[in-house]
């Protein structure tokens, strides 16, 4: 496994993604990562913090030149909750629930977001405007209610299966309705 290879998918991952979704200031990209489907294992079973490490900064920097607050889905054992930043969540509205991600609970890249933000918290949901999984992880739980797969030439981020996803307001009305395309 190659940590330089993997950044390098990812940067060129979140380019191609960044030239087909407009973003705004302020909304949330949520990130579902297994470190062990990186390395090739299966979920859950071989996570690595050097994995989360490598794949932090290209996150922390896509986010800081798109003004994004990014949101990182814990495993199953904490019920795929999200680690998030304080202000993020009392600007949203979210509730911070008791609990600290940890490698066996929580997943390394959660535990290693908690670690580098400045006032971390843990929520049970929200309403991602867009988002990434790296090793199916199932970020859709997150994502708000019209999600839309976008396609880039990076499939794989080592050996996990990558998919990228934006948001869009419902469509609700019927033939006579008139859309605004965003």
């Amino acid at each position: 496994m190659n940590l330089q290879q993997i950044e390098e998918q990812l940067k060129t991952l979140l380019s191609e993604f960044e030239q087909q979704v407009t973003f705004r200031k302020g909304q949330i990209f949520v990130i579902g990562c297994s470190t062990s489907e990186v390395k090739g294992k299966k979920i859950g079973t071989a996570g690595g913090l050097e994995i989360a490490e490598v794949l932090y900064k290209p996150f922390e920097a896509f986010a800081e030149k798109h003004q994004l607050y990014l949101a990182f889905q814990g495993c199953e054992h904490i019920n795929r909750a999200l680690t998030i930043e304080r202000a993020v969540a009392e600007q949203y509205g979210l509730e911070p629930v008791s609990v600290v991600p940890v490698q066996k609970a929580g997943g390394s890249m959660s535990t290693y977001a908690y670690r580098q933000f400045q006032d971390p918290v843990v929520v049970e949901e929200i309403e991602a405007h867009a988002g990434i999984d790296i090793g199916q992880t199932l970020i859709g739980m997150h994502l708000k209610k019209v999600a839309i797969p976008v396609r880039t030439s990076i499939s794989h981020i080592g050996d996990a299966v990558v998919t990228v996803a934006k948001t869009r307001p419902k469509l609700i009305g019927g033939e006579r309705a008139v859309y605004n395309k965003e």
